[in-house]
């Protein structure tokens, strides 16, 4: 029964790629959810922008994810209403972190990367696992392409380089993910943030930068 059971729930399977650079944050994805072995859609976004200047993946299972990110959207309003200034990535890492402890004992099956740049320029990165750990990174991936994906990061990663650079490479690393991991699959989802904010590229920018 456990097992029938599982086998319906929304799984976003997924790769996803966070990328520090020297000038933003590079965020990449697929758009593959899963349900057992059916393919339960083929354009489930895996990117979702938390505020203007911080971004979020989610892998794990679709509704839990989509109410963290609920949820952490409404804290972002509240922090700016309340102290009229934008929340640090780190504050909202540590808040995304605290809420997943509390609710250790019957967790989120998630696994979250939360990034984006201060408003004193600084780019930050952090990898949030479903019972609250956290661990900040320059180049990370999750989900269960993840192990293929940072093959291709490893090899091609450039700390310093820009996000027009570093681009190519996390979309690189979530097409070579495509390829081999089943739950991973259709088109890669590709954002950065900068100084002006959260951007998503669209299909036809995205082809043109895979090439």
């Amino acid at each position: 029964m456990e097992a029938e059971q599982s086998q319906k729930i929304v799984n976003t399977g997924t790769t996803t790629v966070g990328l520090v650079c020297k000038d933003g944050l590079v965020l990449a994805s697929d758009r593959r959810a899963t349900m057992g072995y059916l393919i339960a859609s083929k354009d489930i976004d895996k990117i979702y922008p938390l505020d203007t200047h911080i971004g979020m993946t989610i892998a794990g299972g679709v509704g839990d994810a989509q109410t963290l990110v609920r949820w952490m959207t409404a804290e972002m309003r509240l922090y700016r209403l309340k102290y009229d200034r934008r929340i640090t990535v780190e504050a909202a890492a540590t808040l995304l972190a605290n809420i997943l402890t509390q609710y250790k004992y019957y967790p989120f099956f998630v696994q979250l990367l939360i990034g984006g740049m201060d408003e004193d320029g600084r780019i930050r990165l952090y990898s949030v696992d479903m019972l609250g750990g956290v661990t900040e990174e320059k180049l990370t991936s999750t989900g269960s392409g993840s192990p293929i994906a940072y093959g291709v990061l490893e090899e091609l990663y450039k700390e310093e380089g820009t996000m027009v650079e570093n681009l190519k490479i996390a979309a690189k690393a979530v097409t070579a993910a495509m390829k081999r991991d089943a739950a991973s699959g259709e088109r890669v989802d590709l954002v950065v943030i900068d100084k002006q904010g959260f951007k998503r590229y669209d299909k036809n920018e995205i082809k043109g930068l895979i090439g």
